[in-house]
């Protein structure tokens, strides 16, 4: 129906409302605040985007932040174990390569919501991206944070929105936003993950060595003998 809550429903004009150009006057901006959607699984995050094909808000700006392990399509990097890592050397060039698929990101980032073919008119999920990143070449992962700029929802798993490290390397500031966190019982269970840490015996074993050699050595004594007591204490 017709919008109700603003001037244009009065009929005033946005410039001529007395409110408005107050706003002008003070130099304030209305800023619109996103909603983040955690979830627990990536799984969840594509029943979740398929509910959303069924609303009103089916056309609204959105993106899905996941890792490499679901958006990564290149041939050599998408087969690897550590993805991660391997993204990170490419980028840098560390052995004369690049990723050509990285270079091409604008392709899908650029695209209008994302429909360069008469098949996504509406909301999109994991699947979707990574069908049009091969047919553009273009690396989903990275096509995702950028369309984070414009995106009004942001579907992400938990950790994404939990974990400070990961916040900060996906640049996610959730002052003055929308957070909704489904299934919401499983949060501890998360932020615990977050700022925990395992280690195996076998570790242990070799960092206690690695801090033997040191404290023989005389090599900042004072700082290492506290760690080496801990090593062994964990034994």
């Amino acid at each position: 129906g017709p919008c109700t809550e603003c001037s244009c429903a009065s009929g005033k004009e946005p410039g001529k409302d007395p409110s408005h150009t107050k706003k002008k006057e003070n130099g304030d901006r209305l800023c619109v605040p996103k909603i983040y959607f955690g979830t627990r699984t990536h799984k969840q995050i594509s029943q979740i985007s398929r509910e959303l094909k069924r609303t009103a808000y089916s056309c609204v700006p959105m993106t899905i932040l996941s890792s490499r392990d679901y958006t990564c399509i290149h041939p050599v990097v998408s087969h690897s174990s550590n993805r991660s890592e391997m993204c990170v050397e490419l980028l840098e060039g560390k052995h004369g390569k690049s990723c050509s698929f990285y270079h091409g990101v604008h392709k899908l980032s650029e695209q209008p919501a994302l429909q360069p073919a008469p098949g996504l008119s509406q909301a999109w999920d994991i699947e979707d991206l990574l069908r049009l990143g091969r047919k553009l070449r273009a690396c989903p992962y990275f096509a995702a944070r950028e369309l984070l700029v414009g995106a009004d929802i942001v579907f992400c798993p938990y950790n994404y929105l939990l974990d400070p490290q990961i916040r900060d390397s996906m640049d996610i500031n959730l002052k003055d936003q929308v957070v909704i966190l489904d299934e919401a019982h499983n949060i501890e269970d998360c932020a615990r993950e977050s700022v925990s840490y395992g280690v195996s015996e076998r570790q242990l074993r070799a960092a206690r060595e690695e801090l033997d050699f040191m404290v023989s050595n005389s090599i900042r004594q004072r700082h290492h003998e506290p760690l080496r007591a801990v090593c062994c204490s964990l034994i």
